[in-house]
C-alpha cells in the first residue's frame, strides 16, 4: 500500500473483488449485482437507502433509514454476516434517555454510524423544532441512549470523527434552512463531553465544478491515514430537471481538519446506472459509510441511490487518495483555518 490506513479493522469475512479496477472516470468499481437492498425489504418498509454499516464482532451491523409506509422515516437495525446480504430487525430502534425513559424523534434519517474508544455513535437527522441532528450511543446495538442534541436548527449531514482530535470531539455538519435548503457548506464544530459543542470552524463550501455548485455534505465518518483525513462527501448541482447528487472526495489535514490538503475537481462517483438515475427521487448517489480493511487498503463504499436502493462500490485508499491530488483543485476559503 502506498498510504497507511490508521485504526482500521481487517476485515476478513467480506467478499472483496480480487483485482479492483480503475476505470477512466472515478476510482469507484460499482458491484455487480446492485442494488443490495431492494425496495419492500420487510413489513411496514418501502425503501431502505442513506444507510450506515460498521463492522462489529465479527459481522457487521448497519444503522438503515427505512422509509415506512406512512412515509415518515426510522432507523432499523440490519444484521449481515458478508455485509451484502441483509437481516432487517422487524421494529424500528427505540431510543432512550438517561432517566431509562424512552425517547423517540419524530423521524429520524440519513444515519451515520461511529466507534469512538469503546462506544459506538449513531448520528441522524431529525426534528428539533427545524431539522436538527440527533445522536445516541449504544455498546451492544440493543439499548440505545439519546444524547444532547448538539446544535440548533437547522442543521444536517453531521458525522463524527472516529477519535478524538486535540483531546475534543469533532463533528462535520452542515448548517442549512427549513426548507430544502438550496445552499450548503460543510462546518466543523467540538467539544470535551459530546454535550457541549464550540470552536466552529468552516472546512470547504461549493465551487463552480458543476456536480457541487449548490451545496455539498459530509458522507462518511472520515479515514484517518498517513496522508491526512480520507473525506467522501456529497455535492449537489441544480438541473433543469432538478438537484443531482454526486459524490467528491478530499484530504484533510491529520490536526488541524478544518484546513484542506487536497480536494478532487472530479467527482468520484455520480448517477449513471439505472438504479441511480431512476426512483423515488431520480439522480441521487448519497454516501453514508465506508468499509475500510487496514492490511489490504480495500474499501467498500456503502451508498443510497436514487432515495430508494441500497448500493455499494469498491476501491482502494491508495485509488482514491491518487485521484483526488491528480484532479487537486483548491482555494483559499479550503486552506484557510476557518474561523474569521
Amino acid at each position: 500500500m502506498k498510504y497507511k490506513i490508521i485504526n482500521e479493522n481487517k476485515i476478513s469475512n467480506f467478499p472483496w473483488p480480487k483485482n479492483i479496477e480503475n476505470p477512466t472516470n472515478s476510482p469507484f468499481e460499482r458491484y455487480s449485482k446492485n442494488p443490495i437492498i431492494d425496495r419492500n425489504p420487510s413489513k411496514n418498509i418501502t425503501r431502505v437507502f442513506n444507510s450506515a454499516t460498521i463492522f462489529y464482532n465479527g459481522e457487521f451491523i448497519s444503522a438503515l433509514r427505512g422509509e415506512e409506509t406512512n412515509g415518515i422515516p426510522s432507523i432499523y437495525i440490519g444484521h449481515s454476516k458478508d455485509g451484502i446480504n441483509w437481516t432487517i430487525e422487524s421494529e424500528k430502534v427505540t431510543f432512550y434517555d438517561d432517566d431509562n425513559n424512552i425517547f423517540m424523534p419524530k423521524y429520524a434519517y440519513d444515519p451515520r454510524l461511529v466507534k469512538i474508544e469503546n462506544t459506538y455513535y449513531i448520528i441522524w437527522c431529525q426534528d428539533f423544532y427545524g431539522a436538527a441532528i440527533g445522536i445516541a450511543k449504544t455498546h451492544d446495538f440493543k439499548k440505545f441512549i439519546r444524547v444532547e442534541n448538539p446544535f440548533l436548527p437547522f442543521n444536517r449531514n453531521a458525522v463524527l470523527f472516529p477519535r478524538k482530535i486535540n483531546n475534543m470531539y469533532t463533528m462535520l455538519s452542515r448548517p442549512s434552512d427549513g426548507g430544502h435548503t438550496a445552499f450548503g457548506d460543510i462546518f466543523l464544530s467540538q467539544s470535551k463531553d459530546m454535550e457541549f459543542w464550540g470552536r466552529h470552524k468552516h472546512v470547504m463550501g461549493c465551487t463552480s465544478n458543476w456536480w457541487e455548485s449548490l451545496k455539498i455534505g459530509a458522507g462518511p465518518a472520515p479515514i484517518e491515514t498517513s496522508e491526512g483525513w480520507l473525506l467522501i462527501y456529497h455535492g449537489v448541482s441544480r438541473t433543469c430537471n432538478g438537484y443531482v447528487y454526486s459524490i467528491g472526495g478530499a484530504i484533510l489535514d491529520i490536526d488541524n481538519p478544518s484546513i484542506v490538503k487536497y480536494r478532487s475537481s472530479r467527482f468520484l462517483l455520480t448517477p449513471e446506472e439505472s438504479y441511480e438515475t431512476s426512483g423515488f427521487v431520480p439522480n441521487v448517489v448519497f454516501p453514508c459509510s465506508s468499509l475500510c480493511d487496514s492490511e489490504t487498503g480495500k474499501l467498500a463504499l456503502y451508498y443510497g441511490a436514487s432515495d430508494t436502493y441500497l448500493c455499494l462500490a469498491f476501491s482502494t485508499v491508495d485509488l482514491i487518495i491518487d485521484f483526488i491530488k491528480n484532479n487537486n483543485e483548491i482555494n483559499e476559503s479550503d486552506i484557510e483555518l476557518g474561523k474569521r
